[in-house]
């Protein structure tokens, strides 16, 4: 007799921010589409680095901050509470526990980082504009500053406030500037650019280019961001009002290395887990997933995690995987590159480590 017992149902944990829950909405839109007849669900796991969203990251011991957005959905696979844990790869350590696996990496969005700030024009907006009116000055306070469209780090005034609690991005922007001011800023996306419209102390901050797409914002071709959809009640990240009050500017990677991993989204799973093999088949992006198997080899080589000073980004050009990393670990930065067959990707990021290694010695 045929058995016509139903699949089980397959549970991919998420995080429960927002952008989280829009990465695990996209891979759940993936499965469902490519496996018609099973079922799949989310499951929110609160993790340890949602607990600590006030908490500055910067400087912080690497072993205090390792898996702090990662541990807790990791012990849901091993507890077989969830059969696919959905990550942004950036934040997944490069060493995994024992009996997990990366085991697909989605197709990579837009790596770069954008540069965000006040709308010089917008400050100056009526009420009922769409813009949220500035608060009243008050002695003391400093008066925010706006900005022209297309604004650069370069064109940033001397000694400007930019927000960051990455090593990484105030490591290259200091390189270039350091004249500039560079603080730290907490909270999630929603949050961070209610700060940047809100607090005049600040002229500008940065973010990913792929979380703010996931979020479902748009950079207009004259610079403004905007809101392509409402959010969901629950979704704190949403856009609100205050938002056509700021204009971005994307950073290509040749101005700002994005860290390990930006831009994937990495579905870590149980070890020989066959019922979860086919669907990974189908989410895994075979570049994507070889070009961060190199990012991930190059940071693990340098022993550091996603609040190192280090960047790296690699890309598939032909038959060849391209590799380019810059360190700050000794202060100045270091920068190293180089090219191998696809299937070398590891060694290659090993290599360009041994590299940097070697010039800060």
């Amino acid at each position: 007799m045929a058995d016509t017992a139903e699949p089980p149902t397959l549970v991919l944990a998420t995080r429960g921010s927002a952008l989280a829950l829009a990465q695990a909405r996209r891979v759940l839109a993936q499965c469902r589409q490519a496996f018609p007849k099973r079922k799949f669900e989310i499951k929110i796991v609160k993790t340890t680095g949602d607990k600590l969203q006030t908490a500055a990251l910067a400087g912080a011991d690497p072993a205090a901050t390792k898996g702090l957005f990662t541990k807790e959905l990791e012990v849901a696979l091993l507890n077989g509470e969830a059969d696919l844990a959905v990550h942004s790869l950036k934040d997944l350590p490069t060493e995994l526990p024992a009996g997990l696996t990366l085991a697909a990496v989605c197709r990579r969005a837009d790596v770069r980082d954008v540069l965000l700030y006040r709308n010089a024009q917008a400050l100056d907006q009526p009420p009922g504009s769409g813009v949220e009116p500035v608060a009243e000055w008050s002695p003391g306070q400093q008066p925010k500053r706006g900005f022209k469209p297309r604004l650069t780090v370069s064109g940033l005034p001397q000694g400007a406030t930019v927000a960051t609690s990455s090593t990484r991005r105030q490591a290259q922007l200091l390189a270039v500037r350091p004249d500039l001011k560079v603080v730290p800023i907490r909270g999630n996306v929603g949050t961070r650019l209610r700060k940047l419209w809100e607090q005049s102390e600040m002229d500008a901050t940065i973010l990913a280019a792929a979380g703010l797409e996931r979020l479902q914002f748009r950079i207009m071709p004259g610079g403004q961001l905007r809101a392509q959809a409402k959010p969901e009640p629950e979704d704190a990240e949403g856009p609100s009002v205050q938002l056509n009050g700021l204009l971005a500017t994307c950073l290509e990677p040749e101005e700002m290395l994005p860290c390990v991993g930006q831009g994937a989204i990495g579905i870590e799973t149980r070890e020989k887990d066959r019922k979860v093999a086919d669907v990974c088949l189908q989410l895994d992006h075979f570049n994507t997933h070889q070009c961060v198997l190199a990012e991930r080899a190059f940071l693990h080589a340098m022993g550091g995690g996603c609040q190192s000073p280090v960047a790296a980004y690699a890309r598939i050009l032909g038959h060849l995987i391209h590799l380019r990393a810059v360190s700050f670990r000794s202060g100045p930065a270091c920068y190293a590159e180089g090219k191998a067959a696809v299937k070398d990707a590891v060694r290659l990021g090993e290599e360009i480590a041994q590299k940097l290694i070697s010039v800060n010695a």
